[in-house]
């Protein structure tokens, strides 16, 4: 009876190690909204207008992220954006770092290795698509804008 008592929790224990690797997340088959939703809108908002529930309790003001257009002058700037997600360059302009190492945190995730980072590369890419496709223009510079244009 006790070999059996064994034998049972070696093979649950068996069980849950091979189903790990099947039930890891594959990231960089996630699209950049649903990479924004897991990853971002904790601190930037599901709108990404920096009013996520964990805002409050950072000690930065935490950037509306629909607005970076218009912030820097009317241009998207995908390699500045690029290097502010990656975290793994000094980015002065973004401050101090309260926000994750992304490239980093996702380089581990996908395994850590030259591979690892072409699927960084296409995470951070489908994320700063996703981010250019919620720009938008602030209220105040909207004259006469309809719901429909926002």
């Amino acid at each position: 009876m006790r070999v059996s008592s064994y034998l049972l929790s070696f093979a649950a224990v068996a069980g849950l190690l091979i189903s790990v690797p099947i039930n890891a997340q594959i990231f960089e088959e996630y699209s950049g909204t649903e990479t924004y939703h897991r990853f971002c809108a904790s601190c930037h908002g599901p709108e990404a207008m920096g009013d996520g529930p964990v805002a409050s309790a950072l000690p930065v003001a935490v950037p509306d992220l629909s607005l970076l257009r218009e912030r820097w002058g009317d241009q998207y700037r995908t390699r500045a954006l690029r290097r502010i997600i990656d975290g793994r360059d000094a980015v002065i302009y973004h401050g101090t770092r309260y926000m994750p190492v992304w490239g980093y945190e996702f380089w581990v995730e996908e395994g850590a290795d030259e591979a690892a980072q072409l699927r960084v590369e296409i995470i951070v890419a489908n994320l700063i698509d996703y981010i250019e496709s919620i720009q938008r223009q602030s209220e105040e510079d909207c004259d006469g804008c309809t719901g429909a244009d926002d």
